[in-house]
């Protein structure tokens, strides 16, 4: 139920961008204070985000009392003072923590100096993490799925508040667990299931306007560990009926939850049929390698090859050999030159676990005390493994063009485990029908795509043909991209890219340069005349009969392809009496 309740909101605003606070209930004796980010741009793995996120935290009242996450560390100077003002936080008795991640965790410390004697309840891994993490003693309970806590009846409501735990690890951390409140129906998921949307709108009162943000959000976080997502789907499923899906980011999911739960699941299944996967290992809190991990794994998914990211600090050894074991291929990080035993356990277990005919690759986990990536990759070659890509040398600390890097390392690997697939693909339509459809002709084009995020450049380019105009005012164009391209990762909503639209007379070596097989983080543009300057977006080709500089308005989803659609916004003509090239195809299911 929506209850009618006092709400609190502040504003301030930061070097970080606007930041506000949303305090309201959403269910018996249940409080919410939201964190708003109005204008974060980016997160994790370095994907952009269009509308800004929020970190959510919630209060619950039974004879005791639990807080559950935290927020922010940016959000110091406000959050702790609203939190005071609902509830004195010595009356606190339990702060549940979903995952330790610090825009969740970061006050975590703030909250121990105003009450010491607090029990933290958590995985057992989440408390390892924190004892690393907030530098003192704490009070601490480690819980597992089924386990409960119980916070007794409320007084005033007499609803009764007892908490089950649900294991969810790898969602997306592997410390991270559920809360159930038996009282209210509300499961508190942290990361799973959210989005980054940062609005006033508590819960998910207009699914058209966040989907796009919700599925982005899947693919990027959850999808990589889409067999864990699966896992976690079957234990909500023994659980009485949800009537709300508390998230750490994003709106509450309550009005449209059979939507998301389902695409969830449906998403989720897609990938992972079949039995061919990567193994991208990582060392949860050491270095960059669990954002460099992600880059990677995002990058096999763009291919539709299926992955799993394997904590080897975390995971059990048993299941640690059986997914390295059985994966097709594995990719491993740097790790300490002097591991603690723990961890070099796991090493054993991995390096023993690996396959002769698997592929293997390896990566920088820029964690300050590596082992060299050479000697890693010598280790490796040594035990007989192919080798998945070049190894991906991380020489500062990351930037854009680093994950780029590691996610189109990733799309090669992809491709490879997904090569076999490609080419049954490509005989399975009819005769007839594939000889027609390759009778659609399209003109000849180099998209260009160049962004500057914060010093680090990012570019990008790649062959088009199916190109059309498809507005009159605005002037608008689409692009279809398929989702494997670098690019694609360059042209979501916002931001900028030039169409480059080649001569009938003078395209083919361009062509050729553009259709070439790069190298992971090889510049596109080298050898390539380019005039800087002209359009926004990217390089225009000093080669090219015209270019027109767009911006990306809206993007859907096809099978194998993103449908860009775009507003043109400047162009011009280098000689009005040439022709555009034309491409003739001779079948419809390739290239």
């Amino acid at each position: 139920m929506t209850l009618a309740a006092p709400q609190a909101t502040s504003d301030s605003q930061s070097a970080a961008g606007r930041l506000s606070l949303q305090c309201e209930a959403i269910g018996p004796d249940t409080t919410t204070i939201r964190s708003l980010d109005w204008d974060r741009s980016r997160f994790d793995i370095e994907f952009g985000l269009r509308n800004g996120t929020t970190y959510n935290a919630f209060l619950v009242r039974g004879e005791r009392t639990a807080l559950i996450d935290t927020s922010h560390l940016k959000f110091e100077g406000t959050w702790l003072p609203l939190l005071q003002q609902q509830i004195d936080p010595l009356a606190i008795d339990h702060l549940i923590v979903s995952h330790t991640e610090p825009d969740h965790s970061g006050l975590i410390g703030h909250l121990l100096d105003l009450n010491p004697e607090i029990e933290i309840v958590a995985s057992k891994v989440a408390i390892q993490f924190l004892e690393n993490q907030v530098h003192r003693p704490f009070k601490s309970r480690a819980v597992k799925s089924g386990e409960e806590l119980d916070l007794g009846t409320n007084p005033t409501s007499g609803v009764s508040h007892r908490f089950e735990f649900l294991s969810a690890p790898n969602l997306h951390w592997p410390d991270t667990i559920f809360s159930f409140d038996h009282g209210t129906g509300i499961l508190y998921t942290c990361d799973a299931f959210g989005l980054h949307y940062c609005s006033e709108e508590l819960f998910d009162s207009d699914p058209g306007a966040i989907a796009p943000d919700f599925r982005f959000y899947y693919d990027c976080l959850m999808g990589p560990n889409a067999r864990s997502v699966l896992q976690a789907l079957k234990r909500m499923d023994a659980l009485p009926p949800i009537s709300t899906v508390a998230v750490g980011h994003g709106p509450l999911l309550r009005h449209h939850l059979g939507l998301w739960l389902g695409d969830y699941g449906d998403w989720s299944r897609d990938r992972s049929k079949g039995e061919a996967y990567a193994a991208v290992c990582y060392m949860s809190q050491y270095g960059f390698c669990d954002r460099l991990s992600q880059a990677i794994a995002r990058g096999i998914g763009k291919a539709d090859a299926q992955v799993q990211l394997v904590d080897l600090r975390a995971t059990d050894p048993q299941e640690l050999a059986a997914l390295v074991g059985e994966a097709a291929a594995v990719v491993v990080p740097t790790w300490p030159a002097s591991p603690d035993p723990e961890l070099q356990a796991a090493i054993g277990t991995l390096l023993a676990a690996l396959q002769p005919r698997q592929w293997v690759g390896c990566y920088d986990a820029f964690g300050g005390n590596d082992e060299p990536i050479d000697t890693l990759a010598s280790q490796l070659r040594s035990l007989g493994q192919k080798s998945a890509f070049e190894p991906l040398r991380i020489r500062q600390v990351p930037g854009a063009a680093d994950y780029q890097l590691c996610e189109e390392a990733g799309t090669d690997l992809g491709q490879l485990l997904t090569k076999a697939r490609t080419i049954a693909a490509m005989k399975a339509l009819d005769g007839d029908l594939d000889r027609a459809l390759g009778r659609l002709a399209g003109g000849l084009y180099v998209v260009t795509a160049r962004q500057d995020d914060g010093g680090t450049e990012r570019s990008s380019a790649m062959v088009a043909s199916w190109v059309s105009q498809a507005s009159f005012d605005p002037p608008g164009l689409t692009v279809a991209v398929a989702k494997d391209r670098a690019i694609e990762a360059l042209m979501q909503v916002g931001d900028r890219f030039v169409l480059n639209i080649l001569r009938e007379d003078n395209h083919q070596q361009l062509l050729r340069h553009f259709l070439r097989r790069f190298p992971p983080g090889a510049d596109r543009f080298a050898g390539v005349e380019v005039l800087s300057g002209l359009a926004a977006g990217g390089p225009v080709l000093g080669d090219a009969l015209a270019y027109l500089g767009c911006r990306v308005a809206q993007r859907l989803e096809g099978p194998d392809h993103w449908i860009i659609y775009a507003v043109v916004e400047e162009g011009n003509v280098a000689d009005t009496q040439a022709s555009t090239a034309v491409h003739h195809r001779k079948v419809g299911n390739h290239y």
